[in-house]
């Protein structure tokens, strides 16, 4: 997961052929009768990498259920985009996105529960099906998490740092020697990185929103502005350009990868997507969880899951169903998704098939092993921009008590 960003582009207009029956039909045993009952076509929507990797499977589940089966890949805003086609009866029967996306479709009418098996569900890691529940029902089927760890350059820094301050003197050290000429590249840019900082604001005692009794996030208790987020913001600020030049807005979403790779910098807080950088560039590198502050709390990441999602204005709903439910359950699938882009398995049996020859796979997921489930609620969206520009303003010097009791404000009037 890469810096988020806000935007709306046109919307796509994709027109479904028409399912000759089933259409409205919400039962799954619809789903399993004979091809004749499932005509039509179905359509998913996913992005380009995941589209390569779904099309086989997708002729198979075609021809199994002799129906016709597009993967159509949407490279940009495919949240916004399926919202908008799915308001305008123009969207796909199943899309894939991430997690978080759930509040927002749900609140939209976008999105139908699944029904898994208690017996498919046990299959599955419990913090993905902890992530894709929303309000109690289960809004997709998870394929992959996705965490930040701390990548480390063992050339230029053979032991992993166990707190930020070791982690910070050693870049200094690196500096000084002109061995690098950046501390860390975690990313931030003029409009900062609410995702990629989030381990050290937890490890200052920040948090953005409290929990119910059943473990839900609770919109009400807004964490953001309060006394604990602005003890964070304050460590925060003593890494930034006016303090120990740790943290940076040069280093942007952009740049954080390529500085690693290009052995500027010997510390890398990134996800799995940037393993493949790093191998192609010949970087001898470990993994190891983001480190904390000295006395700290521990640093804990977010932890996003990746998932497929029936729509609830397709053309092809039940088909759908039995294709999320039934056909995305297979290892198979699963292991295909994680070859055209490395991130862990949701599938147990798929990470385990997949661990025995990539060794990065159990050191990310350990370093997600106690981290937070990325929100999904809606009020999440009000986060985003706030936190960042308040995130932002502190590593370039603002008064760290005052930026981030404003962003609470803003953020807490977007949620009323």
């Amino acid at each position: 997961m890469r810096i988020r960003t806000a935007g709306v582009v046109a919307v796509l207009g994709l027109a479904l052929a028409a399912s000759g029956c089933g259409d409205n039909s919400k039962d799954e045993p619809a789903a399993k009768e004979s091809p004749k009952a499932a005509s039509g076509k179905l359509v998913i929507w996913a992005d380009d990498k995941r589209t390569a990797a779904l099309k086989p499977f997708a002729e198979e589940f075609g021809k199994e259920n002799g129906v016709t089966v597009e993967v159509q890949a949407v490279s940009k805003d495919l949240q916004t985009n399926f919202v908008t086609a799915s308001q305008q009866g123009s969207g796909p029967d199943v899309v894939v996105g991430a997690h978080d996306w759930i509040g927002n479709l749900v609140q939209n009418g976008a999105i139908d529960p699944v029904q898994l098996a208690a017996e498919q569900k046990s299959g599955f890691n419990e913090t993905a099906i902890k992530a894709v529940t929303f309000n109690g029902q289960l809004y997709g089927v998870p394929y992959a998490t996705e965490n930040v760890a701390l990548i480390r350059n063992t050339e230029l820094a053979p032991e992993a740092p166990k707190t930020i301050e070791d982690l910070v003197a050693a870049g200094k050290k690196l500096k000084a020697e002109k061995k690098a000429s950046e501390i860390l590249c975690l990313q931030s840019g003029q409009n900062g990185d609410a995702y990629h900082v989030y381990p050290l604001y937890t490890s200052g005692g920040g948090y953005l929103f409290g929990t119910t009794a059943n473990g839900d996030y609770d919109p009400k208790d807004l964490g953001v502005g309060k006394p604990e987020s602005i003890a964070a913001f304050q460590k925060i600020a003593k890494l930034g350009e006016k303090g120990e030049g740790a943290l940076k807005r040069s280093i942007t979403g952009e740049n954080s990868i390529a500085t690693f790779t290009g052995k500027k910098c010997a510390f890398l807080v990134s996800g799995p997507w940037a393993i493949a950088d790093a191998k192609k560039a010949g970087i001898k590198y470990d993994i190891s969880p983001v480190p904390g502050f000295a006395g700290g709390k521990e640093a804990q990441p977010f932890v996003g899951v990746q998932a497929f999602y029936v729509a609830a204005k397709g053309k092809n709903k039940a088909l759908a169903q039995e294709f999320v439910t039934n056909y995305v359950t297979k290892p198979e699938l699963a292991v295909a998704l994680y070859q055209a882009e490395p991130r862990p398995p949701a599938l147990t049996a798929a990470f385990d098939q997949v661990k025995g020859t990539d060794p990065d796979l159990a050191k990310f997921s350990e370093a997600g092993r106690n981290g937070q489930v990325l929100p999904a609620i809606p009020a999440m969206a009000a986060i985003w921009d706030p936190f960042g520009k308040a995130e932002a303003a502190v590593i370039g010097g603002a008064d760290p008590a005052k930026t981030i009791t404003a962003a609470g404000k803003t953020i807490a009037g977007q949620i009323k």
